[in-house]
């Protein structure tokens, strides 16, 4: 276990949060897929430790906790369970961000101050059928009727949609204006015209619901929009750096989890008269899957040390986003192989976490979105 002292600035939540994902956490991950849920005893012991309120404003209820804290404490929950560790993700960054940054402190009150306090889960409902990367390409409408919105259209890929709570929700108010037409406002998940018209099969993290959504005349007043009239691109860009961060962390955490349980099957399997981890074959896909691990942990390290410190993080942030997420698709993959044929089994975790840490290549904007970015800014 890596020492975490330098790095945090509360090393009792990283500790306090390690206990809960071994002991909580972990040992139930494989029963959590089965039943395709997260418990709501977890959540509510999760709101406990304020891990729902994480990066929230201690005036709101939140725990207020640094960046870098905060992505070590979500790559504990990550090793524990990696669907667990995308309910937090998503609930903290980027939806109770937008919320913190951008509401009005009437709107924080009304939304956030349960967000942070467990009392709702939140969802960040930007992705459509035919627009995920391409923020500016959005078709869901809401049109202004007096002091309401009539909004209409439809959401892919969204998390948490499934359990009570508020999602931020960006809409298109002025079609002529493009990107600038793209406003955010704050729904209730139980208000008439919110729709979950599915629950996603998938290759993995099968606990964490994913929902495609549909709004139909869902009346939305104008107090429930965040920020101005068409500052919605602007505030969903805004969350980019916390949110890739967090992928970043939750990526490191699975791939750990998987490496730890790998290291101790190598350490106790005996072949050709003697321990596996001791060939050379085997000791050398460790060493390079742990080499590749702690780069990826110090690379989120440094985005998040960079955030704490008010300091631009856009461009570490998605690097250590494309870095972490690819690297823990290969340190499972050499899990998986250092088990042999029992790392293709169920009955053993490794199996489970890589299908779980695949599609961190994919949200929070893929691995081709990253390059593009970076290419940019050459």
């Amino acid at each position: 276990m890596p020492d975490y002292t330098p790095y945090a600035t509360d090393p009792i939540v990283i500790d306090t949060v390690r206990r809960f994902a071994q002991e909580r956490l972990a040992p139930h991950a494989a029963a959590r897929e089965k039943a395709g849920r997260i418990e709501p005893e977890i959540i509510r012991e999760l709101a406990e430790l304020g891990m729902f309120g994480a990066t929230t404003s201690a005036k709101w209820g939140g725990a207020e906790i640094d960046a870098p804290t905060y992505a070590l404490a979500l790559e504990e929950i990550a090793a524990g369970d990696g669907a667990v560790s995308t309910m937090v993700s998503v609930h903290n960054s980027p939806t109770c961000v937008v919320i913190d940054q951008y509401g009005t402190d009437v709107q924080k009150e009304r939304w956030l101050r349960p967000l942070a306090t467990g009392e709702a889960v939140g969802s960040f409902a930007l992705t459509e059928p035919q627009a995920g990367s391409d923020a500016s390409n959005l078709r869901t409408r809401a049109v202004k009727k007096g002091d309401r919105y009539i909004i209409n259209g439809a959401k892919q890929f969204i998390s948490n949609a499934d359990h009570p709570g508020f999602a931020v929700l960006f809409a298109v108010t002025e079609p002529s204006a493009g990107k600038r037409g793209l406003s955010c406002f704050v729904v209730d998940k139980s208000m008439p015209g919110f729709r979950v018209a599915r629950k996603e099969e998938k290759l993995g993290q099968k606990a964490s619901d994913t929902c495609a959504l549909s709004f139909q005349d869902m009346e939305v007043a104008e107090d429930q929009r965040i920020g101005a009239e068409g500052a919605g691109y602007r505030i969903a860009l805004s969350t980019l750096e916390s949110g890739r961060i967090g992928i970043a962390a939750q990526s490191v955490g699975m791939a750990r989890s998987a490496f730890d349980y790998a290291v101790e099957y190598a350490k106790e399997r005996q072949a050709f008269g003697g321990r596996i981890i001791d060939l050379q074959a085997v000791g050398f896909r460790l060493v390079e899957a742990k080499t590749r691990l702690e780069a990826a942990r110090q690379m989120t390290l440094h985005a998040a040390r960079l955030k704490a410190e008010g300091k631009p993080a856009i461009e570490a942030a998605c690097m250590a986003k494309l870095f972490a997420s690819e690297m823990a698709e290969a340190v499972c993959t050499a899990a998986i192989q250092t088990l042999g044929g029992y790392g293709y089994l169920a009955d053993y975790p490794v199996e489970r976490i890589y299908r779980d840490v695949r599609v961190c290549q994919i949200y929070e904007g893929t691995s081709d979105v990253q390059k593009l970015i970076l290419q940019r800014m050459l």
